[in-house]
């Protein structure tokens, strides 16, 4: 069955970076596009950027463009969000998922928290 397990996740002051992964199993990888969600308490989940079988075709929410990238390893069918200069708005449970704008696996991991506090 397909599995997404997301880590990587942590306490961080703002500015701050992190690097979260989706370690992926059950598909086949390197023919789906990929994409990171997050999603705070009391607020509805959003899509964060997504990634296509190409890794130039990207896409990312406004609120995180220039700061937020995400990449992939085919190899190690894995997908990454490189996040920097984190604010406090950033808090929230992230996700990762198959499909580039819309979740395409109904199953959704366990996620990785960020919190980004002072």
């Amino acid at each position: 069955q397909v599995q997404l397990v997301e880590s990587g996740g942590g306490l961080v002051q703002p500015g701050g970076s992190l690097r979260l992964s989706c370690a992926t199993s059950g598909f086949t990888f390197i023919t789906y596009e990929m994409s990171w969600y997050r999603q705070a308490p009391g607020k509805e989940r959003e899509l964060v950027a997504g990634i296509g079988l190409y890794p130039d075709r990207t896409n990312y929410a406004d609120s995180v463009k220039g700061r937020f990238t995400i990449s992939r390893d085919n190899a190690k069918k894995t997908v990454y969000l490189e996040m920097n200069n984190l604010k406090p708005e950033d808090t929230a449970m992230y996700y990762c998922n198959a499909g580039f704008r819309t979740g395409r696996f109904t199953s959704w991991g366990q996620g990785t928290q960020v919190t980004v506090s002072s």
